[in-house]
């Protein structure tokens, strides 16, 4: 599942700011990515953005639990250093 950080990566790139807004903003967001039901907040966002051919690969859940996985590196995404 470590081919998902690409397409993930360049959603975070293209939609950052809609992301962070659809999450309450950049200060929520950081509060929020401590919580494990905000970071599948995030996750349900992203799958939204993810082209149709991406989707059908792979499901909901699987996403949602890539990005569990790798919450750090979404967050570093998400949030400037």
């Amino acid at each position: 599942m470590a081919d998902l950080m690409a397409p993930m990566a360049r959603i975070v790139a293209e939609h950052r700011e809609t992301i962070v807004n659809k999450l309450g903003g950049e200060a929520a967001l950081a509060r929020a990515l401590q919580n494990e039901r905000a970071v599948e907040s995030v996750a349900e966002v992203c799958y939204a953005l993810l082209p149709g051919v991406v989707r059908l690969a792979v499901k909901e859940p699987q996403f949602r639990a890539f990005v569990l996985a790798n919450r750090d590196r979404v967050t570093a995404m998400l949030l400037p250093a």
